[in-house]
This record gives C-alpha cells, sequence and structure tokens, in this order.
C-alpha cells in the first residue's frame, strides 16, 4: 500500500520541477539578452562619444594647416618688404590670424585699411595685395579686387551697384578677401555700401576679410606718426573728400553723419605703409 501510495506522489512533485526548470532558462535568456542589450548600448555610446572628437580633430587638423599655409605666406612677404614698420606685421598678422583661426566664432568681418603717402603708391598696391593673396591662398580661396580709380568718374548710384555686385557674387562663389584700392576715388555716395559689408555684427558675409586702401594727397608720411595719428589724418581727409561743397546734396551723397557711420565700420585697424625699393617695374608679384 504504501509503495502505491508513493507513485501518485511522486508525479505530482515532477510537474514543479519540470516548470522551475523552465522558468529558470528563460530568466537566464531574459538575463544575457539583457546583457547583451548593455553591452551594445554602451558600445554604441563610446562609438557616439568618439565621433566629436574625431570631427575636432579634422577641424584642427586644417585650422592648423590653414594658420601654417598663412604664416609661410606673411614670412614671406616680411622678407621681400623690409622697409615696413614693424606694427604693420604684428597688427595685420594678428588680426587677420585671428580671423583664420576656426575656434573663434567670426561674429563680424575682419576689416584693414592701409594707407600712403604718393611716394609710397606702388608699395601700398603690391603689398595690399599681396596681403590678401596669402589671406586667401591659406584656405584655397581667390581674392575679389575693386579698382576705385576705375569708377572715380562714374554716376554715384551705378558705382554702388557695381561694388554691390562684384563682392556678393565673389563671396558667394567662396572668395575670402577682397581689395578696395583707392577707397578714396570711389564717389561719395557709392561708399555707402560698405555700410553692408563692414558692420560690426550684421555684416552680409561675417567669415571674409576687406582690405580697403587710401592714397593721401602729401607726397611722404613720417615715420614718427603715432598710429592714432595716422588714423586721424586718414579720417580727416577722407572728410574733406566726402562732404567737400562740390559735393550734390541727395540722398544718395554723403553727409557728416553717414560718413561717421562709415568710419566707425571701416576705422578698425588703420596702418601707415612705407616706400619700398626693388618692387617689380610692371604690376604686383
Amino acid at each position: 500500500r504504501s509503495k502505491f501510495r508513493d507513485q501518485p506522489s511522486t508525479g505530482k512533485q515532477s510537474q514543479p520541477l519540470a516548470k522551475n526548470d523552465g522558468e529558470s532558462q528563460s530568466r537566464f535568456h531574459k538575463s544575457w539578452t539583457l546583457l547583451l542589450v548593455l553591452l551594445i548600448s554602451v558600445l554604441l555610446l563610446y562609438v557616439l562619444s568618439g565621433i566629436p572628437s574625431l570631427l575636432n580633430a579634422t577641424l584642427s587638423s586644417r585650422d592648423t594647416q590653414i594658420l601654417q599655409a598663412f604664416r609661410a605666406q606673411m614670412k614671406k612677404l616680411k622678407n621681400t618688404y623690409q622697409s615696413q614698420d614693424p606694427n604693420l606685421w604684428k597688427r595685420t598678422h594678428v588680426f587677420l590670424e585671428k580671423h583664420l583661426n576656426a575656434s573663434h566664432l567670426h561674429l563680424e568681418p575682419a576689416i584693414l585699411l592701409f594707407t600712403a603717402g604718393q611716394e609710397a603708391e606702388k608699395a601700398l598696391r603690391c603689398l595690399s595685395n599681396e596681403i590678401a593673396n596669402a589671406f586667401a591662398f591659406s584656405q584655397n580661396a581667390t581674392t575679389i579686387k575693386i579698382n576705385g580709380a576705375d569708377k572715380a568718374v562714374l554716376d554715384s548710384d551705378i558705382v554702388k551697384l557695381e561694388v554691390d555686385n562684384e563682392l556678393s557674387s565673389g563671396f558667394r562663389e567662396g572668395k575670402k578677401v577682397a581689395v578696395v584700392h583707392r577707397f578714396e576715388l570711389l564717389p561719395a555716395g557709392s561708399t555707402l555700401i560698405f555700410y553692408k559689408y563692414c558692420d560690426h555684427e550684421n555684416a552680409a558675409f561675417k567669415d571674409v576679410a576687406l582690405l580697403l586702401t587710401v592714397l593721401l594727397d602729401e607726397q611722404s608720411l613720417r615715420k614718427s606718426l603715432t598710429l592714432q595719428e595716422v588714423e586721424e589724418k586718414v579720417r580727416d581727409f577722407l572728410w574733406a573728400k566726402f562732404t567737400s561743397s562740390d559735393v550734390p546734396s541727395s540722398y544718395n551723397s554723403m553727409d557728416t553723419d553717414k560718413l561717421s557711420g562709415l568710419w566707425s565700420r571701416i576705422s578698425h585697424l588703420v596702418l601707415p605703409v612705407w616706400p619700398e625699393q626693388g618692387l617689380p617695374v610692371e604690376g604686383c608679384t
């Protein structure tokens, strides 16, 4: 009797044991699945966190190449134009290099104004060209060149449209710098277009540079002048040039208020250029 009584009891116990084994295996598989998901998630996070570093490294490498190319070009220029004031090289270099450094946000374009007396006209033209080309070359770009002498006798409104078109189309095409030679020869009213390109915060293009040149009426600039005195001399010269009594008082013409606004935008850095010996007879290199 005891034998038969024991048999049903053993059968009944085997069912929960089998059920427990199944549940254990299920929990085991779930645990492994969860662990696998966690491992994959960790790997993905690791890979994704490395992408910004890789991008930064790439940007940093490109940034370094641009700066090195610019420094090399400026070093060549310094060896060629040996008569220039050390301040010209130091300030120009720092000013433009800061703009080339991609780690700095481009909140405004880089604006430089070079000036000279009559005796240094060729040095002014050649040096401004070559500094602009060095800036463009370092970024694998080219330079926009505008000559005020070519536009001196044209209607002010026409010149304004021409300059606007040359600058906007050039910058949209990827050019990174513009040189405006003989800024003082542009019709007075046309220069107001530079509000659009030289504004401190609202310039149409912020990742570019504009180099303006002004040739003064006087034969030479004294090397004893401070940079502040040079700036004041250029300001007074443009005031006399653009607001003289023979300039018609129309909507598009210059007046003292408009010129004050323009001057505040183009006078970020005003630097004198001295005469140079040994420059090419025809054109600039």
